[in-house]
């Protein structure tokens, strides 16, 4: 009825041995509790108690061209005449990115980007060390682990992509990851609903924010500052209760 297994230890001859009852959830359940928590309004304020505050800002040097950096680095905007820049392996020179100065080889870390009205962008995390030349496909495979809004529409940037039907458009979206779990999960910050985890993976290597416009009238993209390290506490969810 709960989607329990249990095992019963009884010794009811016996006063002095009590019965006592060993319960299992079953994984379907344990699942079925894990997303329920997920989906859950505040958890990603929740989460933001066990994970890093990080102080992400934009590196100017792995720009796209098209790309203009702010001075602070916390903000992206396109730009309809393309800038003069020297030639370089970091730097995106056909898809419009632009990576976070922050690498992550270990441990948790979450940020915000302010989206706003924006029609076009991709958000997410991927590998130090993937493809800047040419044209190439965003997916895990690749070393991208990114959602997209596109002409109104959310995906996720699976392979094949995945529709995200999100049930209010998000102002700010937090990027949390847990490095050890191979987790990426993407949270609307502004009624604090799940969008999207990623299968669990096992990360190698060094990871890094990554940012992508994609024409003149996205808009620009602004990365909130942390306000501090969040604190290691972790909030242990309370127990499922029978009813």
């Amino acid at each position: 009825m709960y989607g329990f297994n249990c095992i019963f230890l009884m010794k009811s001859r016996n006063p002095l041995i009590s019965v006592g009852v060993l319960c299992f959830l079953s994984a379907r359940r344990k699942a079925q509790f894990k997303k329920a928590w997920r989906d859950a309004p505040l958890y990603p304020d929740w989460r933001k108690e066990e994970f890093k505050a990080a102080n992400v800002t934009l590196d100017e040097a792995t720009a796209h061209p098209a790309l203009l950096v702010s001075e602070r680095g916390r903000r992206v905007t396109w730009q309809e005449t393309c800038q003069d820049l020297p030639s370089s392996t970091q730097r995106f020179n056909s898809i419009p990115c632009v990576l976070g100065q922050l690498r992550i080889n270990s441990g948790r870390a979450c940020w915000e980007v302010e989206v706003g009205d924006m029609q076009s962008w991709d958000l997410g995390i991927c590998r130090d060390n993937v493809t800047r030349e040419g044209v190439f496909t965003m997916s895990p495979k690749n070393g991208f682990w990114a959602i997209r809004l596109y002409d109104g529409d959310y995906w996720a940037l699976t392979s094949p992509e995945t529709s995200l039907p999100l049930r209010e458009r998000p102002l700010k979206v937090g990027i949390f990851l847990d490095y050890e779990a191979g987790d990426v999960s993407f949270y609307n910050m502004t009624d604090g609903s799940h969008i999207f985890t990623f299968p669990q993976n096992t990360f190698c290597g060094v990871l890094r924010p990554l940012f992508r416009l994609w024409f003149s009238d996205s808009g620009s993209l602004t990365i909130c500052s942390a306000e501090g390290e969040c604190t290691d506490v972790v909030i242990h969810m309370p127990t499922l209760q029978e009813k």
